[in-house]
């Protein structure tokens, strides 16, 4: 990467982060910081979590995550998001946040730009990436739960990349949200001859789908494993979505970073780790383990060949991406050297 330690720090609003993004191939970004990741060229400290209750009796949050990568990128920085859930109501985004990068000699700043459109697009990247790696049968239907900026962002990467994608099937409670949603995306679905249909329930979508990505709010469960077809992929991108026989029955559980999903009490499979339920992909069985799943792999494995994907076509898959910041720093580099290229953003004296 190069960089302009020496230059004013470059701010780059919202606007500028996504023309930007149009120069990058994001999926092919991601595949090799996992590549990166699995080959242990990474740090990744845990997450710093701040919650806090508003004046209004609401409950909001902050994150700090810092990250490296090294390889022949050396990159460094650090994202930071805010998040309450009852933003939308008010007219305002549900998150929202900022990444700085760091030049990897000196450490200083070089870039402040808007996070949350990265944000949205490397989880979508995510997903992309891994149904290239675990698809079973070719992807004609998707599930989309929830109809927020993570749906647009994986309907606008998803309707590009899935030559055999017609239909998205799409679940949500509010209905603001999906006339939004279908107001953005129909020219692109239009153009590439894929169907948007609403559904009644979330098991009506994820039925018929061989693709599920749920992105919602929920901090309960919902999704049985008989509501999943034979050779499905689940991406379980909000986290708390499948019910725990989910994790129990499917034929390969596999994560992005093991040590922070164990690490979280809130989520899912943080919990079921608590509770002797689940174990990493190289932890020892525990000598009392009854009813003990172990996670198959981490995707960096899986991009780095050290452990097998999909063996079947028939196999049920969940992936549970918890979220890297290095995969922020690493497209927020490559924005910074595009914007760079094509003279975007505002330079802020030191």
């Amino acid at each position: 990467m190069t960089t302009y330690e020496d230059d004013p720090i470059l701010y780059l609003p919202r606007k500028d982060v996504e023309m930007a993004c149009k120069e990058l191939d994001s999926v092919a970004i991601i595949r090799e910081v996992f590549r990166l990741h699995g080959s242990g060229q990474t740090h990744l400290p845990d997450e710093a979590y701040l919650g806090w209750t508003n004046a209004r009796g609401e409950s909001v949050r902050n994150l700090n995550m810092p990250g490296h990568i090294g390889g022949s990128w050396h990159i460094a920085g650090t994202k930071i998001i805010n998040a309450n859930i009852h933003n939308p109501t008010r007219g305002q985004p549900r998150a929202s946040g900022v990444t700085l990068l760091y030049d990897d000699t000196s450490a200083r700043v070089l870039c402040i730009m808007e996070g949350a459109y990265i944000s949205s697009l490397r989880t979508a990247s995510v997903t992309a990436l891994a149904a290239d790696l675990l698809h079973g049968p070719e992807i004609q239907c998707a599930a989309m739960i929830g109809a927020g900026a993570l749906a647009r962002a994986h309907i606008d990467l998803l309707a590009q990349r899935l030559p055999h994608l017609r239909r998205i099937l799409l679940f949500e409670l509010a209905a603001e949200r999906v006339t939004a949603l279908q107001r953005d995306v129909t020219p692109l679905l239009q153009a590439r001859n894929v169907e948007l249909q609403v559904t009644a329930t979330a098991e009506e979508a994820i039925r018929q789908a061989q693709l599920i990505v749920p992105v919602t709010t929920t901090t309960e469960g919902y999704i049985h494993f008989d509501w999943l077809q034979r050779g499905s992929l689940l991406v379980n991108i909000s986290l708390d979505d499948p019910l725990p026989e989910v994790i129990f029955k499917a034929d390969k559980v596999i994560v992005d970073d093991w040590n922070l999903v164990k690490n979280d009490s809130r989520r899912l499979l943080g919990q079921m780790y608590r509770q002797g339920q689940v174990i990493g992909p190289d932890d020892p069985l525990p000598a009392a383990a009854t009813h003990c799943r172990r996670v198959d792999a981490q995707l960096g494995n899986i991009v780095a060949g050290t452990k097998p994907g999909r063996r079947h076509t028939d196999d049920i898959i969940l992936v549970n991406p918890f979220g890297l910041a290095i995969e922020d720093i690493a497209l927020a580099a490559h924005v910074y050297q595009a914007a760079r290229d094509l003279g975007l953003g505002t330079p802020l004296e030191r």
